[in-house]
């Protein structure tokens, strides 16, 4: 599982100013992704058998805890 809250790229511009349209688009777009992401990382870790869980270091409750997450939270 990798975490995706460091995919987050900002743009310096200069004090003041607004982002383009374009700028916030592709911010939107990206938190999606990112969001689309998680769910299904999420949903595969749900999916792991146990033996697989534990040749990973989780445990079945490790795994149903993060599942449970909902998507936006990293």
């Amino acid at each position: 599982m990798s975490d995706l809250s460091h995919t987050r790229t900002t743009t310096a511009r200069p004090a003041g100013t607004r982002p383009t349209p374009l700028a916030l688009l592709t911010r939107m777009m990206d938190t999606l992704g990112a969001w689309n992401e998680r769910r299904r990382q999420r949903l595969a870790l749900e999916a792991l058998p146990d033996h697989i869980l534990s040749d990973i270091g989780l445990s079945r409750a490790d795994a149903d805890h993060e599942a449970t997450k909902p998507f936006w939270k990293g």
